[in-house]
């Protein structure tokens, strides 16, 4: 609510400073039309600026962001970021309560999942499935290999995080394909990094 209060008053300020400056955008200034008049004064411009900032924001500013937005945008208070935002190596916790997000933790303590490649969708993708089926895909083989590299018993699943079709739409095209301790409720933990 703060950042778009403010951004309304930066764009009022805004528009009062090119009210004031005549601020057409246009360069070529044209001096002003000499008058008629024999006291060969010169005349000079005058601005009317008005006096004072509106004290009260429209009535109709949202108190929230629509629901479903913020799983875009990162939390600049906890290690939370959205899935896409992570890269190969990161350590993360899920929360189920938070599809999309992911909460940053070392990799050398407790974590649920290890990122093992982070790969970009191509093409074009209509529907959930299409993209659950093209991410998964492009994690297979990866997984497979780090997987295999692991003590046994370190990991029993696999994260494949992908955009939905309005986020891939908006252009959010990363796959991250992560090792996971546990799938599903299971309270195992990672707690170094994977090999």
């Amino acid at each position: 609510m703060l950042l778009l209060a403010a951004i309304v008053v930066v764009g009022a300020v805004s528009a009062v400073v090119l009210v004031a400056t005549g601020g057409d955008g246009s360069s070529d200034k044209k001096p002003p039309a000499e008058s008629s008049s024999t006291t060969g004064r010169t005349p000079s411009p005058s601005l009317s600026i008005p006096s004072q900032v509106p004290s009260e924001l429209p009535s109709r500013v949202p108190s929230e962001l629509p629901s479903g937005l913020e799983s875009l945008v990162p939390s600049f208070a906890s290690d939370e970021v959205p899935y896409y935002m992570l890269r190969t190596g990161d350590c993360f916790d899920v929360d189920d309560s938070r599809p999309g997000q992911a909460v940053k933790r070392p990799c050398g303590g407790e974590h649920d999942a290890e990122v093992v490649k982070v790969a970009e969708l191509e093409g074009t993708y209509t529907t959930d499935a299409a993209l659950k089926k093209a991410a998964s895909n492009l994690c297979q083989d990866p997984l497979d290999t780090k997987a295999a590299k692991q003590p046994a018993n370190t990991v029993r699943g696999t994260l494949v995080q992908y955009p939905d079709p309005a986020g891939f739409d908006v252009g959010i095209d990363n796959v991250a394909c992560s090792l996971a301790a546990d799938v599903g409720k299971g309270n195992r933990k990672l707690t170094k990094p994977l090999k």
